[in-house]
């Protein structure tokens, strides 16, 4: 009877599903999760990736990726949660973007006893990872790993194409109005990197810190660069066009990308790091 109960415990323990998150936690489920609430646009788009978008059973305001986001329930936004409505929807599990979220909330699901999966991508391999680990979660391995692997091969293929290019220096605007960027921890460096690019302020000790006019002055990047919702055009960069000594707006080099396929943490990054690629090949052009 021993035998049989440590032989049963053991199988138990064996069909746990356990992974680390991007905060270091070891999240566990008994089995796979068939009730999902995703609380960012991006870890919709992420199980949707993994296989797993007919199991989310509510996400927040902006989830429009793909079209099939569009239908599901909403619970709020990344600043306020309907927490009773998240209660109410009785998920097995919760997914959240771990700088993304306010905190205080998240900890009230916690202490509910609610599953929670953070994540936080810092390079872009770890777009691949989360993809997997979600198919883990929600029991779509197969789907997952298909997916992390055409994002790996493509990435692989943009780095051999373009990471050891003359390099760029690159100024990358985030928001105007407090003047932001990314330092070199951010997921949009590592695209930058991938490119060939140097981000000047990448030795900032904040993830997205705010900088001066001065400071921009200062670094005279060859490339200015940034995202929008309305691309096509250089509207959010115009302002600095009156600097004409910059040497990005003496070349021309101020270039814009759309904010969902740069600044979302989904396989669709590299549709931006595509772009941002291109973009830096047409600042090396203009020095010949």
């Amino acid at each position: 009877m021993l035998v049989a109960v440590f032989v049963s415990c053991s199988a138990a323990r064996a069909a746990e599903i356990q992974v680390v998150d991007d905060a270091g936690r070891i999240l566990s489920l008994a089995q796979p999760a068939q009730r999902i609430i995703s609380l960012t646009p991006h870890m919709t788009e992420l199980l949707f990736a993994a296989g797993a978008g007919g199991k989310i059973v509510g996400t927040v305001e902006y989830s429009n990726f793909p079209a099939a986001a569009q239908r599901i329930a909403r619970i709020g936004d990344n600043a306020q949660l309907d927490l009773e409505r998240i209660v109410a929807l009785k998920p097995d599990l919760v997914v959240v973007w771990q700088y993304g979220n306010a905190q205080r909330q998240l900890d009230k699901l916690l202490r509910l006893g609610i599953p929670v999966y953070y994540n936080e991508p810092r390079r872009l391999p770890d777009i691949a990872r989360a993809i997997e680990q979600l198919g883990r979660l929600a029991g779509t391995e197969d789907v997952a790993r298909q997916a992390a692997q055409e994002f790996a091969g493509r990435l692989a293929d943009l780095r051999r194409r373009y990471a050891s290019r003359a390099p760029v220096t690159l100024f990358y605007q985030i928001w105007d109005k407090p003047l932001m960027t990314v330092n070199g921890a951010h997921l949009i460096s590592d695209v930058i990197r991938l490119c060939g690019g140097r981000n000047v302020f990448s030795a900032l000790k904040v993830l997205t810190p705010v900088i001066s006019t001065e400071a921009v002055l200062a670094a005279d990047p060859e490339a200015i660069g940034g995202g929008s919702a309305e691309p096509g055009g250089t509207r959010e960069l115009d302002g600095w066009k009156k600097w004409s000594r910059l040497t990005a707006v003496a070349r021309g080099n101020l270039f814009l990308i759309h904010a969902d396929i740069i600044s979302r943490n989904t396989p669709r990054i590299l549709d931006g790091a595509q772009h941002m690629c291109e973009a830096l090949d047409k600042v090396r052009a203009k020095r010949r």
